[in-house]
């Protein structure tokens, strides 16, 4: 394969990033979402740094020269991924400082300083460090003769240098960890305003009341960013369990791979930091403004500020679904298929909550990969057990940074009688499926859903994914076949019409484009549209640029990583790459394949990725209802006509804001959907025949 083909995979996430980036500096959004997207583009570059920088890291520091599928070494990465993070931490300060927080203080929500704070406000908050913060707070000497504190992963702490007053050229170094239960955003007495100050600049202002026997040198605020890229060794994990706990205590104490320091830093402290943290200036970031802008998401929840967010769009029941039925009686009726968050995620919980109370369900097999905190589905599946039902759950231990929640789960549901599985050995189980068996009069039924999300109503209300009913025969029989293999630790039977990875998903789609290319290649219609987060896998992407050289009409909605280089004469001319950020996460997988006039529509649990296809348990499940397989069509349409959100793919491997091609007809995918899923819900609700129903005398 040649290098030149392919984008590496880091750099197009940080243009990922730095679309997100571009939703913050959009003047035309309503303030609110442009802190939100300045958080979330915060939020997105910690988990970056901790999960793939830290990994390129460790391969650099053992001399590891081996290219990746675009030619560059992990050396060559590390550099250009420090060049583009810089780029990208320019834009987002700048921003913020010059637009975002003057417009918050005009909007009365101002960010003090301690140079703006009257002589009354000064005492107040005085008085709140000598009185609170002093007996909340424990300063941690840093001393190399006893063993270091542990400093705690994306916390802000304050370094200060200190000397005794009789000796002040001894310096000594103390942190002050800035943790729970002390707000970030400290309020200060305003009249008519949400005005605050942040924690780390009281602190910072009242220091040397932790100190009164020493005299402060310098102080500064500072953050780690620590590796999270730690691998389990299963093979050698008798408890899987115990190992994940361990893991999680080992992330607490893992290299650092950023420090992040204020701008304003004195010279002798920086350097004091990192030598403590054996972090090179290459990896110091310096900030002109606040540290852990993510932080900042929490304000966007302030009451009386409704103007400065987008108009609420409350999740629609969906006309599919009578509310007066049981849903085992909807979906035995036919196949349902909801699209969040437009529709609402109530019926997946609540189909659990029935199965939970009725009497004639016996079995209930699922997936957990990521749950919410205090979970209604957990809550179902823990009820179903205790009411005498055999439930059976997969819980993915190594869903990452959800692990110490899971863990948590997999106990109370062990507790209470379920049949608990740790997912399987060497993968991760990331397929989203439920299986619910129900003795009826004409025998055994299994009632199934497929999530292209988290079994998480919290996360449904902003993720676009797709929930899938269905009590099809032929995907029962494979779904049960599945958990069988699973549970049973037996080879997977075979599967006649899901395909599953490990095992067949990749040569599944690889089918389905040889089989569109051989079409174009005879004259025939040939088209392939698709909607995943990522694209990486190197087979996919070649199958793809062949195809397009048979001349089938590729489209793609790739939200994040796309290593696949779009509209390169003689690779790629037929591919189109688009990706749209809006005020909803794009999370759903569907796959489209023309097939001569009779389409292979599916929905996924994966991205095309080589972890996906190669270390986890995912799922490919074929849509053949003609009216769940007609929604799904129409989202793909839908998406890839946007042109208000949608940024297009370019050869070299940057992106480009569509231009809206009619002002007066734009298209923005979410609004249309979402308008679409309330129009059809009046409708439904206008169709309904009218009934008169005398009122009765009481009895």
């Amino acid at each position: 394969m040649n290098s030149h083909h392919f984008i590496n995979r880091e750099l197009s996430w940080l243009e990922f990033n730095q679309r997100v980036l571009g939703e913050m500096t959009d003047p035309s959004l309503p303030l609110f979402e442009r802190v939100k997207f300045a958080s979330i583009t915060a939020s997105n570059m910690d988990e970056f740094f901790m999960v793939r920088v830290g990994g390129l890291q460790i391969l650099d520091q053992h001399q590891v020269t081996s290219t990746d599928a675009a030619g560059m070494t992990p050396q060559q990465q590390l550099v250009a991924i420090r060049e583009q993070t810089r780029r990208i931490n320019d834009v987002l300060y700048d921003c913020f400082l010059e637009q975002i927080e003057p417009a918050l203080a005009a909007a009365q929500i101002p960010r003090m300083t301690p140079s703006q704070l009257t002589e009354s406000q000064q005492l107040a908050l005085k008085q709140m460090v000598v009185e609170e913060f002093s007996a909340i707070l424990s300063p941690l000497a840093i001393d190399q003769s006893i063993e270091p504190p542990n400093i705690s992963n994306k916390t802000l702490h304050i370094a200060v240098l200190i000397a005794d007053k009789a000796h002040p050229d001894s310096g000594r170094l103390v942190f002050i960890p800035l943790a729970k239960p002390i707000s970030r955003f400290i309020k200060i007495p305003s009249s008519g305003q949400h005005a605050f100050i942040l924690v780390e600049d009281v602190i910072e202002m009242f220091v040397e009341q932790f100190f009164p026997a020493a005299q402060v040198i310098h102080s500064t605020t500072f953050r780690i960013l620590r590796n999270a890229d730690i691998a389990i060794r299963e093979d050698l994990a008798h408890d899987l369990l115990l190992q994940m706990e361990n893991m999680i205590d080992v992330r607490k104490t893992a290299a650092c791979v950023r420090l992040e320091v204020s701008s304003n830093s004195s010279h002798q402290l920086v350097q004091m930091l990192q030598k403590f943290f054996a972090v090179d200036e290459l990896n110091t970031y310096r900030s002109p403004g606040p540290l852990d802008l993510s932080a900042w998401f929490s304000l966007t929840g302030l009451g009386g500020h409704e103007d400065l967010n987008y108009p609420a769009w409350p999740p629609q029941a969906s006309p599919d679904i009578d509310l007066s039925e049981s849903l085992f009686e909807t979906i035995a009726r036919r196949d349902v298929l909801l699209v969040h968050p437009y529709e609402s995620f109530e019926p997946v919980i609540r189909l659990l909550e029935e199965a939970a109370s009725d009497p004639d369900v016996l079995a209930i097999k699922q997936t957990l990969y990521r749950t919410s905190q205090q979970s209604p589905i957990v809550a179902a599946l823990v009820e179903a057990a205790e009411r005498g039902k055999y439930v059976t759950v997969i819980v993915e231990l190594k869903a990452r940074f959800d692990e110490a929640r899971n863990i948590e789960w997999a106990r109370d549901m062990e507790r209470a009688g379920v049949q608990v599985l740790y997912g399987v050995k060497g993968l991760k189980t990331h397929a989203k499926a439920c299986m619910i068996v129900r003795r009826e009069p004409q025998g055994i039924r299994r009632y199934l859903h497929f999530g292209t999300g988290n079994y998480n109503e919290q996360t449904a209300r902003f993720y676009c994914d797709i929930s899938y009913f269905t009590c099809n025969e032929q995907l029962g029989s494979d779904v049960a076949g599945i958990f069988n293999a699973i549970t049973g630790y037996t080879e997977p039977p075979r599967l006649e019409h899901i395909a599953m990875a490990p095992l067949t998903m990749r040569e599944r789609l690889l089918e389905e484009i040889e089989a569109e290319t051989e079409r174009a290649g005879q004259g025939q219609d040939a088209i392939i549209r698709a909607k995943m987060n990522a694209l990486v896998d190197p087979l996919i992407i070649s199958a793809l640029y062949k195809a397009s050289a048979a001349g089938v009409q590729i489209d793609l909605n790739v939200r994040g990583i796309c290593c696949l280089r779009a509209g390169v004469e003689g690779l790629s001319e037929n591919i189109r790459v688009i990706s749209i950020v809006d005020r909803y996460l794009e999370h759903s997988r569907i796959y489209y394949f023309h097939g001569a006039g009779e389409p292979h529509v599916f929905l996924s649990s994966a991205d095309l990725m080589p972890r996906n296809l190669n270390r986890r348990v995912e799922l490919l499940v074929p849509v053949n209802d003609p009216a769940c397989q007609d929604k799904l069509v129409e989202i793909l349409e839908t998406c890839l006509a946007d042109d208000v959100k949608s940024h297009q793919l370019m050869p070299d491997g940057s992106y480009d804001r569509i231009k809206t091609l009619d002002p007066d007809n734009p298209v923005r995918c979410q609004q249309l959907i979402y308008e679409r899923a309330t129009e059809q819900l009046i409708a439904a609700e206008q169709s309904k025949p009218t009934r008169f129903e005398p009122h009765r005398r009481p009895k």
